[in-house]
């Protein structure tokens, strides 16, 4: 019972982090797997865990003993890769003329095909099942609950079957057919193309009969598919080549008669129209190449003209020999006129002519330029001329090549017809030659391996097996209900449950008197001074060391204890803790703050005729009120017996002076006060304490409730030191408190003197 290190101030918003009871057992898996916390866990709950265990294993016995036994036939089929085939035919419809392909899609649509309502509705009708108790609601007589309920609705009159009506014989006769296929399971074996139709009955002759009745009309219904799709496809075929021989009869004779009427039984001429249309493609190629290239030259000599050229660098000018003769000509009388410049000067008359003649050469070279221009904008004409002219002659001939093509159009198509016509007909005619053929040698897909034979044991119940699963469901109800039991548990009873649910200090563990002190008949404020080196009194000098300790580095003198709801054993507490404080001689007063219950008075059988009340209302003097303990030294200040006051006399000047008085006569001042959640008296009083000490019943007070303990006080500005749980059970705190100082209380126990 050694006391934990103190938080410090508590945040109301901080209490009950850990959530609702429901989230504690999933955060402590959270932690780790403590195999010897389980064990605790699944000990402390054996008793609950056994009853629910026993009951669960009870049923599941007597769910075997009363079961009606069944028994289990099973008939072999097999789906037959190695068909026989008489001729080579494909099948004219999808799966009616060939073989199944044995793949394990087509595998699993058999087995699907053998469990359908059709084919158990023919078992039904071949072995008239209606008439039969075990399958039939009517004929059935029914037994317990079911029993009871035909008994009572016997009594007000059977309905007339006959007057149902036939939705009423429908009804009935599905009902039939869904307890058949209760009955039927049809499984493939492995990979194999062997499928397993078992049959479960409480008859083992109609169990094997009913087994081998599916095997039989499942194979019975491919032959009737098979022959049915022959008959039908033969049938069809044969309609169909009647209608098409006709057809094409009649596209053959159209193809005759418009070759007749066209004059197209020969078509010679044809080749040369197609020759002549070629050789006029590519002369207009050609000519329309020619009118590009002219006119690209002309289109480069107006625009090197447009860029201010004098038209010299023109390509065709190039080439002129005129303009080249000018040139030289023009060239030797620059020559001239440079010499006579430098001779004779600018105004000299040969001078001047030999300017007039390089002005007549330059406006020869200009008006040659011109004449090249005008030559390439001819050419140009000539070229787009003889382009047009082609294309006219190309489109006379395509025109006539149209002409004797138009009768060959519609020719053709009638042609295409009539072959298509016939490529069908003769599809068609020997697909009937096929389907014909295969006529009276029909094969089934499937066969039976094995027939059912009738079982001599019972498939079930399977006494091992429900044994078994019972075991195993009464061990896990079990386990489930100690999981709900302590999801549901919102008790405190060990210090980690204060820790982490809480979020507090835990300051101890006050004990049960009787799980201590054996027989012991004393009053526990009697035991602590009686026993002082027993557990219980140790318990109590724990909890002053924890108080001391609940504020480091600040003197703790005020105590204020108090809980969340009546019952916690605040009284007795305060009395025990300053009795042992006392007798380890400090000075300590223990003040009765319950104004409603005066529990103090009670304990220590004295009605005082002065209390606290007088004292605060200046009636009598604090010496007075205060009664001493000739046992311990310990002082108690009561409340007398004049009433209750309404007036909030712990919120008073005169209460703050006297809580300084009393902090400079005592070394521990114990203010009993009254519950958080009933009164609102402690509220106000537990922030003028040092510490207030939150007391818990172990495993009683809800943790909801300390919590909303810890908003109010919290609230109020009150310094929460912990929590402290009471009325330990020392002996049950070990399958509890694995971890907790109260765990180890066997083996302590040596060191106390009860």
């Amino acid at each position: 019972m050694n006391a934990h290190t103190p938080s410090p101030v508590l945040d109301p918003k901080s209490h009950g982090r850990q959530g609702t009871p429901l989230s504690q057992w999933s955060s402590a898996l959270s932690w780790h797997l403590d195999l010897r916390r389980l064990w605790n866990v699944f000990r402390r709950r054996l008793g609950l865990f056994a009853a629910v265990a026993a009951v669960v294993l009870l049923a599941a016995i007597l769910v075997t003993v009363l079961a009606t036994p069944k028994y289990t036939a099973t008939a072999n089929v097999m789906l037959d890769p190695r068909r026989e085939k008489v001729t080579n035919s494909e099948a004219v419809l999808s799966g009616a003329l060939s073989g199944l392909p044995t793949d394990t899609a087509v595998v699993d649509t058999e087995v699907e095909v053998l469990k359908s309502r059709q084919l158990a509705a023919q078992v039904v009708k071949a072995l008239n099942l209606e008439a039969d108790p075990e399958f039939s609601p009517r004929t059935a007589k029914p037994s317990g609950v079911k029993g009871l309920i035909a008994s009572v609705t016997g009594m007000f009159g059977a309905p007339d079957q006959s007057r149902l009506g036939s939705l009423a014989q429908q009804t009935e006769h599905e009902a039939v057919v869904d307890n058949v296929l209760a009955g039927l399971s049809v499984k493939r074996a492995g990979l194999t193309y062997v499928i397993n139709v078992s049959y479960e009955s409480e008859s083992p002759q109609k169990a094997a009969q009913i087994g081998n009745k599916f095997a039989e009309l499942y194979l019975l219904g491919q032959m009737t598919a098979k022959v049915d799709a022959t008959r039908q496809a033969t049938t069809w075929l044969n309609e169909r080549l009647e209608q098409m021989r006709g057809q094409v009869l009649a596209d053959e004779a159209a193809v005759q008669q418009y070759k007749i009427a066209n004059n197209l039984l020969s078509a010679s001429g044809t080749n040369l129209t197609e020759a002549e249309i070629s050789n006029y493609n590519q002369t207009l190629a050609q000519a329309q190449a020619q009118v590009a290239e002219d006119a690209a030259r002309l289109s480069t000599a107006r625009g090197q003209l447009a860029r201010g050229s004098t038209g010299e660098d023109v390509g065709e000018a190039l080439d002129s020999r005129v303009i080249q003769q000018l040139r030289e000509q023009r060239t030797q009388v620059s020559s001239t006129v440079a010499d006579l410049q430098g001779r004779y000067g600018e105004r000299h008359p040969e001078m001047l002519k030999a300017k007039r003649q390089l002005s007549d050469i330059d406006a020869q070279i200009q008006a040659e330029i011109q004449r090249v221009i005008s030559n390439l904008e001819a050419k140009v004409q000539v070229s787009r001329q003889r382009a047009g002219a082609v294309a006219g002659s190309l489109g006379g001939a395509k025109g006539m090549l149209a002409a004797n093509n138009r009768a060959m159009v519609r020719l053709n198509e009638l042609q295409r017809t009539a072959d298509a016509s016939r490529t069908l007909y003769e599809s068609y005619l020997n697909r009937y030659k096929e389907t014909s053929s295969q006529q009276g040698i029909e094969q089934s897909d499937a066969r039976m391996v094995s027939a059912a034979k009738i079982p001599s044991q019972p498939s079930s119940p399977k006494v091992p097996v429900n044994l078994t699963l019972g075991l195993l469901l009464a061990l896990g109800a079990g386990i489930g209900v100690i999981v709900l039991a302590e999801m549901l548990d919102s008790g405190l009873a060990t210090a980690d449950d204060v820790e982490r649910r809480l979020d507090a200090t835990y300051l101890g563990a006050i004990p049960l008197l009787a799980s201590v002190a054996g027989k012991s008949k004393a009053a526990p404020i009697d035991y602590v001074v009686g026993k002082p080196l027993s557990s219980f009194s140790e318990a109590f000098r724990n909890l002053r060391t924890s108080i001391l300790y609940s504020r480091l580095g600040e003197p703790v003198k005020i105590v204020a204890v108090t809980s969340s709801l009546p019952g916690e054993g605040k009284t007795t507490t305060s009395i025990c803790l300053g009795r042992a404080a006392a007798l380890q001689g400090q000075k300590v007063l223990v003040v009765d703050c319950d104004l409603r219950r005066r529990a103090l008075n009670r304990l220590l059988r004295n009605e005082p005729a002065v209390g606290l009340l007088e004292v605060l209302n200046g009636e009598a003097t604090l010496e007075q009120a205060i009664a001493a303990d000739t046992e311990t030294g310990a002082h108690f200040l009561p409340l007398s017996t004049i009433g209750v006051t309404p007036k909030d006399v712990f919120g008073t000047a005169a209460m703050d002076r006297l809580l300084g008085e009393l902090r400079r006569r005592y070394d521990l001042v114990v203010l009993d006060t009254a519950p958080v959640l009933a009164v609102a008296d402690t509220r106000v009083l537990a922030p003028k304490a040092d510490v207030v000490i939150v007391l818990a019943r172990w495993r009683k007070t809800p943790q909801h409730a300390v919590e909303s303990a810890f908003r109010f006080l919290s609230g109020g500005g009150a310094h929460i030191g912990g929590v402290a749980l009471t009325r330990v059970d020392m002996r049950q705190q070990a399958k509890y408190g694995y971890g907790d100082p109260g765990y180890y209380y066997a083996e302590c126990k040596k060191y106390y003197v009860s």
